[in-house]
């Protein structure tokens, strides 16, 4: 099912939603410079994290080979990031429908859930 184009489109969507939710967050929260580079920064980061540590069998190639389960706790941090950001940006409705949409992907995903954790298909 993870692999279903509906549910890869659900997961590219969410991977954006965290990054705006950051950007969101650091937007509102503070004024000038500190703004901009929060804005800016914090999506960056995020990013550069999702895209470098990978498991290896992932459909990319993995910049650095990180274990399944290491793979799946980057994964939660981050959409958890995003949740957070979200609620401390006071836009609390928009958090919960954004981590129960998560919960729901994973859910459809349960055969890539069980890969990252046992390393079979």
């Amino acid at each position: 099912m993870s692999q279903n184009p509906l549910n890869l489109l659900l997961r590219f969507l969410l991977e954006l939603g965290i990054l705006a939710a950051l950007a969101y967050w650091g937007w509102t929260q503070h004024e000038g410079l500190l703004q901009v580079l929060l804005a800016v920064g914090l999506p960056l980061i995020a990013a550069a994290l999702w895209g470098t540590f990978r498991v290896p069998g992932d459909p990319k190639e993995a910049p650095v080979a990180v274990p399944g389960w290491l793979r799946l706790l980057l994964e939660a941090a981050l959409f958890g990031a995003g949740v957070v950001a979200l609620a401390a940006a006071n836009q609390t409705q928009a958090a919960v429908v954004f981590g129960v949409v998560v919960l729901l992907h994973y859910a459809a995903s349960y055969d890539r859930v069980w890969w990252l954790l046992t390393g079979r298909r």
